[in-house]
């Protein structure tokens, strides 16, 4: 039987079909690894052959930002005369191009130590003769070349203040000085009048502020995503004083320079600059007249102290004095005076006692010849304030008569307070004729006895309430940094209740700062607002443009009887005679606080020289505040520091609201009648 044709032939077919497919299979496989063949050496060839230069080329594209240091703003006094300005300077940086380290980069360094004999030639040739000479090893150090002192890529400062031959040199040449630039900075100065200088402060440098401020300590440990907020260590920062208390205004912002960094932490391309932006300007209430007659003022009297006798003796100790003139009804501080000062110029200042503002600061604020600080008790000052508090508790009245025997006797063991030099007054007709007379019985037996008979062991609270709310013992609010609060000697538990009233009632029991008596002062002024004391006005960009302003601010009201004022601030008129001629009703209160001092171990007792004032008497402009430590009385020792202050505000403002052309024909402060003054009103 012959085979069928038709089956041959499909089984041809299937057969043929199975070779393509297999062949189709096997093109498939094929293909797949060639594919990943190649792509397998690919990967290979980019990791080991051109990993680097993609490495490299990827670290280039790595951008840092440099920060460049701020323009400070200006601080102004109220006539518009700068006490703080910044002038610029053309400073020489370089940046590093290549890593001339003394490990990886040693093969460079011969380079860099070409380079910077290069320099060191341009400013023995171009600077200037009279400053001395950055050598090439000068140069060396300054280029930093192992980055000990900033990473590679910053920018480091060679010389500052370059001379305008210099500048033209570099700028011309600047390809001949790999990585060189001219940069604009700015140097700090102040009034060479020497205007109240430890109340505007200085300023240091932020790498050395850093370890010794917290503020700073805090910065330096805060990164800032914002290029032109980030400190860095050559910038001027305020250290103390307005420079310090309004360091975010005055800063400004940095500018910086964008510059691409390579894997190696060097530059791998040119940088981008963004200009710094000029700080705030501050505005002062200071008015500079008033304040260098406030300084001069107590040198002249401190001078007179030492060269005429008063009663018999020098005061040779008297080696301090602090004032503090204050407007009444806006808080605004006219002067504000620490003596002696110093050169902020030379930065020559806080190597000595007397640097930091002794009105709101005993620390390092200068030393009597006794070792005595800035804060002291307040003497007789304190009775005007002692007589109020009497009236408001009910203790007495206006018209409550009292017999002054020169003599007051408290506690069981019969202890005695007598008045100064033992003068006896005799019938005061009314409270206001103790304050007047200054009589230490009459607060004795009439307010601290009285107001231990009234609350017993609660009178120390009670005292403590009144003189807070007269600003002693808190914060006066003034905008200055480091503010003491005074020493309340009347919380002492190891002297009984009973006795610590009994002499805080005649000023013996708190020593409180100038500024603080000053805001006393301007409060019974103005009949019980604590008006918040304040040293600037207001603060103005570059431009002019008002950024802020500081209104009048009470900080508390006390409400007494109108009576009780009018009876307080008739009894402020004890005769002084510095104030002879003055054309002003005023009222006023001398004191004399004395304290104990020991030399080789043997006690002997010294007075301080207190007094505080407002002018006019009727619609008040000015509150005034002056202490001399060691001063003696303070009618002729402190009074005639205010008596030259209350002038020259009146030569510029007008205690009537005139200002005068010029000022009252006086004679010296302290000089001449000093010895008729009323010390037994102390």
């Amino acid at each position: 039987m012959k085979p069928n044709r038709y089956g041959e032939d499909m089984q041809d077919q299937e057969i043929s079909m199975q070779r393509h497919f297999n062949i189709r299979l096997n093109l498939f496989f094929f293909s797949a690894f060639a594919i990943f063949t190649v792509i397998i050496v690919r990967l290979a060839i980019i990791q080991f052959v051109e990993g680097p230069t993609l490495t490299s080329q990827e670290a280039s594209l790595t951008v840092r930002d440099i920060p460049l240091p701020p323009d400070r703003g200006t601080i102004w006094d109220a006539t518009g005369v700068k006490l703080a300005y910044s002038t610029p300077v053309q400073s020489l940086y370089m940046t590093l191009m290549k890593d001339y380290s003394s490990g990886t980069g040693a093969k460079n360094r011969p380079e860099a130590l070409v380079l910077a004999a290069d320099i060191a030639r341009v400013f023995e040739q171009y600077g200037d003769p009279a400053k001395p000479k950055m050598t090439a090893d000068d140069v060396v150090a300054a280029m930093d070349l192992d980055s000990k002192i900033s990473g590679g890529y910053a920018p480091r400062r060679i010389k500052e203040d370059l001379n305008d031959k210099e500048v033209a040199y570099f700028m011309e040449h600047k390809a001949a000085f790999p990585g060189i630039d001219v940069v604009e900075e700015s140097v700090r100065h102040y009034d060479p009048d020497r205007v109240a200088v430890q109340t505007i402060g200085y300023t240091k440098k932020f790498k050395g502020a850093s370890y010794s401020l917290p503020l700073y300590e805090q910065l330096r440990s805060i990164r800032s995503s914002d290029p032109s907020m980030q400190y860095i260590d050559t910038e001027d920062v305020g250290y103390d004083g307005l420079e310090y208390q309004y360091q975010a205004d005055l800063r400004g912002r940095n500018g910086f320079k964008s510059v691409p960094i390579n894997a190696q932490n060097m530059v791998s391309g040119l940088a981008e600059m963004t200009p710094p932006e000029k700080g705030a300007d501050l505005h002062l209430t200071l008015n500079k007249n008033v304040q260098l007659k406030t300084q001069q003022a107590i040198l002249d009297q401190l001078k007179w102290l030492h060269t005429n006798p008063v009663s018999g003796k020098l005061h040779p100790n008297a080696q301090t004095g602090y004032a503090v003139a204050m407007e009444v009804d806006t808080g605004n501080i006219i002067a504000m005076a620490s003596m002696p000062d110093y050169d902020p110029n030379t930065q020559e200042g806080w190597t000595i006692d007397n640097y930091q503002n002794g009105t709101i600061t005993p620390y390092s604020s200068g030393r009597s010849g006794h070792n005595l600080e800035s804060v002291v008790l307040l003497g007789s000052t304190i009775k005007p304030l002692s007589v109020l508090l009497g009236l408001n508790e009910k203790l007495f009245t206006t018209t409550t008569p009292y017999q002054d025997r020169g003599i007051a006797e408290f506690g069981k063991d019969g202890s005695t307070v007598r008045n100064s030099e033992g003068h006896v007054y005799g019938y005061l007709k009314s409270p206001a004729d103790a304050i007047r007379h200054s009589s230490n019985v009459f607060m004795v037996d009439m307010v601290g006895k009285k107001l231990y008979s009234k609350y017993g062991s609660k009178g120390i609270a009670k005292w403590d309430a009144y003189m807070k709310e007269f600003g002693l013992g808190v914060s006066t609010g003034i905008d200055l940094p480091n503010e003491y609060l005074g020493t309340l000697e009347y919380k002492n538990e190891a002297e009984t209740v009973l006795s610590r009233l009994v002499y805080a009632s005649w000023g013996q029991q708190g020593k409180y700062t100038t500024m603080q008596l000053a805001q006393y002062a301007a409060m019974l002024a103005n009949r019980g607002k604590r008006m918040e004391p304040h040293l600037v006005s207001k603060i103005t960009d570059s431009s002019g443009k008002v950024l802020r302003t500081f209104q009048p601010k009470v900080l508390n009201e006390v409400h007494f009887s109108s009576s009780y004022w009018k009876e307080v601030i008739k009894g402020m008129a004890t005769d002084v005679s510095s104030f002879s001629g003055f054309p002003y009703d005023f009222a006023r209160k001398t004191g004399t606080s004395t304290q104990d001092v020991y030399i080789k171990g043997q006690r002997i007792q010294t007075d301080n020289g207190v007094f505080i004032a407002f002018a006019p008497r009727e619609n008040p402009k000015l509150a005034v505040a002056v202490v001399i430590p060691e001063g003696g009385f303070g009618a002729y020792s402190a009074a005639p520091v205010a008596r030259q202050i209350f002038d020259a505000y009146d030569q510029e403002y007008g205690l009537d609201g005139v200002p005068k052309k010029s000022l009252n024909k006086n004679p010296p402060a302290g000089a001449g009648n000093a010895e008729k003054a009323e010390k037994p009103g102390e």
